[in-house]
């Protein structure tokens, strides 16, 4: 019989079952029968399901990059919450979870992670006995193949810190157990495996897919998320800053230290380079929405962006004269464009995700009267992190929080005379003016009290409301409840939201328009390029990634510019000053605000703060909000911010990385646990 090697269930908790017959797959999942592996790798159609089986753990709602907060609630940090589930989100800000997570989800990112990896990894291991595919066909899938893995990995490696590397040939389960048992891989050794892996993929995935094949990779998704591995890689939390009793307790089972001691600037420029890999692809640019005169209130005409010399008299892509710059972003997330139109969108699993996808997310930020849950919500320092529209800072910006520049907040309200004169769109009578002239991504992604909800596709004749405008004063059925579904800062969140959309009771989404996860696109590629530039003081010359050229590596002003520009110029905002690029401290920090702004909600926030590490300052400062026990008659009570004592902050030493399952722990004796987590007894 021919010897199969498989990953085995005690070293990475997967549940695969051990046969006493070697040359057959436990593949019970996917045939009636058992199959050898020349069964299944020889026919088309098999294989073709032993792929999709990869995919399917990809799409499994622990893995997704951005999703709600069911399982991993990873999409939420100083900038959303949630306030229902009683007090998981509590839980999730004080650390008051145990090494299985909230509910277990320690163990599920780990399995499924791993199921992943087996199921490429036997793939690659066998696919090219198969005579019924083309040889470019099978080089396609391979490379597929080789994605996965590093995409598995990845997400790992994010949020474990470093984990166990298993052999690309599987492991012989005749072996004793002590004798396969694996420590974890140092950081660098991850982050060389995962990059190789893409290396690998990108050498032969097509630049483009058909519309029917749009959630499977290509060449520019392999290069951008090596381009993030080696952000991360570069970043201080990776990269010899890590906090000293951080650092030693990382250890594997011989006291190896698993980060490295030293930093190293290179790494920066691999970051940028990596970056530039898939900019010059020339296969990806910012989506925009172009400028219209006509409207209604749920598709308004193009609001201008204050008069700039440089900006407002250019065309896209060197300015915004002819864009609509609210669309454009608005566009991007809320099923507007589909995947296959979107020439920002790098890569995404599509519609291919569980329950707790985005359109998930949008059914709990829909208010009450929409028959949505109205329970994720923005808090202060986010809404005080978007900027007016000519580019400067809201006023009275974290003044609670001490980091003011001692101006105030706006007072007063639009009127309705206001309104019929055109001041301050896109606000309706009765919005306070700390929420005019805000810059177009505020009003894409902010739903400030007041703000109108279209619910296009409510029933009318139901009497069911559309274009209703939504506030969160007390009493008014969409703010404060003896419930658990009201905002607990009186900030709710618009982004993924579509004027469509509208509950229908429950978790139904069937009048939720259709939205693609955006796990990777073009705006974070070149916010990575700017942030890696920044960081250099020499020059380096790096290798493309496939080595037909050098790039020449260092902080050049031209070149952030090429990162930044671009989307400020989407988003209807001038470019920072000369003196923000030439100080690399002052950029440094603009440069995480844009991403604050840019990726709120997409999964990216959580982990930037800890790769930065700015989380145990982030994390624990207090969050703000409006009180919500205010009425309508007590308005300037409600716009004065307090602290929400519902939404405790806080953070601790086991919350740099999430823990390893006791579990896995137990199973393979070599693995060593986080800092500040605990082995099983």
């Amino acid at each position: 019989m021919k010897k199969i090697y498989i990953i085995l269930s005690f070293i990475i908790g997967i549940g695969f079952t051990l046969s006493s017959c070697s040359d057959y797959l436990d593949s019970d999942y996917l045939f009636d029968e058992r199959m050898s592996i020349e069964d299944v790798f020889t026919s088309r159609a098999y294989s073709d399901k032993w792929l999709a089986r990869a995919y399917f753990f990809l799409g499994d709602n622990h893995l997704l990059d951005v999703a709600s907060k069911g399982y991993v609630p990873f999409c939420f940090a100083d900038d959303m919450y949630f306030g229902d589930r009683d007090d998981r989100y509590k839980a999730w800000k004080n650390g008051e979870y145990n090494e299985g997570g909230l509910a277990g989800e320690s163990a599920e990112i780990w399995n499924k992670c791993y199921k992943g990896i087996r199921q490429a990894s036997i793939y690659l291991n066998n696919i090219d006995m198969n005579t019924e595919y083309t040889a470019e066909e099978i080089a396609d899938n391979k490379a597929q193949a080789h994605f996965l893995k590093a995409y598995f990995y990845w997400i790992m490696l994010r949020l474990f810190g470093p984990v166990p590397i298993v052999p690309d040939q599987g492991i012989d389960y005749m072996e004793d157990y002590d004798a396969v048992a694996q420590p974890r891989n140092t950081y660098d050794e991850c982050v060389t495996y995962i990059t190789n892996e893409l290396v690998l993929a990108a050498q032969a995935l097509p630049l483009d897919r058909a519309i029917q094949e749009i959630a499977r990779p290509t060449r520019g998704a392999a290069l951008a998320l090596r381009a993030k591995v080696l952000l991360y890689a570069a970043s201080p939390l990776m990269n010899g800053q890590t906090p000293a009793d951080i650092a030693s307790e990382l250890v594997d089972d011989q006291g190896n230290r698993l980060l490295p001691e030293a930093y190293d600037e290179s790494k920066w420029a691999k970051a940028a380079a990596a970056a530039k890999d898939v900019i010059e692809l020339n296969r990806y640019t910012l989506f925009v929405s172009y400028a219209t005169d006509k409207g209604d209130i749920a598709f308004p005409a193009t609001i201008a962006p204050p008069y700039h010399p440089e900006f407002s008299e250019q065309a896209w892509p060197n300015g915004w004269k002819d864009i609509d710059p609210f669309e454009s972003y608005r566009a991007i997330f809320n099923g507007t464009v589909s995947a296959f139109e979107n020439k920002e969108l790098i890569f995404t699993r599509g519609q291919n995700t569980g329950d707790q996808s985005i359109n998930n997310m949008v059914i709990h930020q829909l208010p009450r009267v929409a028959k949505g849950w109205n329970t994720h919500g923005l808090t202060q320092k986010q809404c005080d992190a978007y900027y007016m529209n000519d580019g400067t800072d809201c006023p009275g910006k974290d003044k609670e929080i001490n980091r003011g520049d001692g101006s105030e907040r706006m007072s007063g309200y639009v009127t309705k005379e206001d309104v019929e004169a055109g001041r301050y769109k896109p606000l309706s009578e009765g919005v306070s003016l700390q929420y005019a002239n805000r810059e177009p991504r505020f009003y894409a992604s902010v739903a400030y009290n007041g703000d109108v909800w279209n619910l296009l596709n409510s029933n009318k004749n139901a009497g069911e409301p559309q274009n209703i405008q939504v506030f969160y004063y007390r009493g008014d059925g969409n703010g404060y409840t003896n419930s658990m579904f009201w905002l607990r800062t009186g900030i709710g969140v618009k982004k993924f939201v579509h004027p469509d959309d509208m509950g229908k009771g429950d978790n139904n989404e069937e009048l939720i328009k259709k939205k693609v996860e955006p796990a990777i696109r073009y705006a974070e590629v070149l916010l990575i390029y700017a942030e890696a530039l920044n960081e250099l003081n020499g020059q380096y010359d790096i290798p493309s990634w496939d080595g037909n050229k050098t790039h020449i590596i260092k902080r050049d002003i031209n070149e952030m510019k090429k990162g930044i520009r671009p989307i400020r110029i989407r988003a209807g905002v001038p470019d920072y000053t000369q003196e923000e690029y030439d100080d690399p401290i002052e950029f440094r920090k603009k440069l995480k605000r844009e991403r604050q702004i840019e990726l709120m909600g997409e999964g990216h926030r959580y982990f930037d703060l800890r790769r930065w590490l700015d989380a145990p300052v982030e994390e624990s400062t207090p969050i703000y909000g409006c009180n919500t026990l205010a009425t309508k008659e007590m308005a300037d009570v409600f716009h004065t911010p307090v602290a929400v004592p519902s939404l405790p902050t806080t953070f601790s030493r086991k919350m740099w990385f999430w823990p390893i399952n006791h579990t896995e722990l137990k199973r393979n004796k070599r693995l060593t646990q986080n800092p500040g987590w605990t082995y099983p007894e």
